[in-house]
């Protein structure tokens, strides 16, 4: 063999090493990323369903268990609670009474958790799991969010365990949601919203977070 051609077999050998070489670097790094990735994925808890958009009354009876899961920036977000239906009934001044604590939502509170600190209207709300109440207005809600996330409708909820209290305007749709549905959007790196809709009601509550 002369020695161009060996010099070219070398190099040549050489080279395919290198690309071996770079392919299980990549195939080792793609796993972590993946895992990564799963580590936010929605992962329901057995017997919830996700209410999805619903113009037309169902034949399921009762308030079903439902969760809500979105990434808002780092943080990922559930919402777990029971959803009624309309079912014909005046929902807004009716069956849900003007200036009280709502439960928004039916049987046990309804819940927030997050696994990385978020801006609820001024305050940092750090990870953990919080009840989600509102108070319905006519022109505004309040929303709060509170220590103790583990109780019956409102029946025990006490005003000194809020972590924060803020005012959000609810918008009127066209479209019929037959379902109290909730859903966690992302509307950028950092910010999103938790956006609850039911009868012809909208009411989006900002949420960011930042990285830390």
């Amino acid at each position: 063999m002369n020695k161009g051609l060996h010099h070219c077999l070398f190099a040549l050998a050489f080279c395919f090493s290198l690309s071996s070489c770079s392919q299980q670097e990549a195939n080792r790094e793609a796993p972590e990323q993946e895992n990564q990735h799963a580590a936010h994925e929605a992962k329901a808890t057995e017997g919830t369903l996700a209410i999805q958009a619903q113009s037309e009354p169902d034949t399921l009876k009762g308030s079903l268990k439902a969760e809500a899961h979105g990434m808002i920036g780092p943080a990922h977000l559930t919402i777990a609670y029971h959803s009624p239906a309309v079912r014909g009934r005046m929902v807004w001044g009716g069956l849900v009474a003007n200036d009280q604590v709502w439960v928004t939502g039916a049987h046990s509170a309804t819940s927030l958790q997050t696994d990385h600190p978020i801006m609820l209207g001024d305050e940092v709300i750090e990870a953990g799991k919080y009840a989600l109440f509102t108070i319905p207005g006519e022109e505004e809600w309040t929303v709060i969010i509170n220590k103790n996330w583990n109780q019956h409708l409102a029946d025990d909820y006490s005003e000194a365990e809020d972590v924060v209290r803020f005012k959000v305007k609810p918008e009127i749709l066209q479209q019929h949601q037959e379902r109290l549905r909730y859903e966690i959007l992302s509307q950028g790196e950092e910010q999103g919203a938790v956006v609850i809709t039911w009868d012809k009601l909208k009411l989006a509550v900002p949420v960011s977070a930042p990285s830390i």
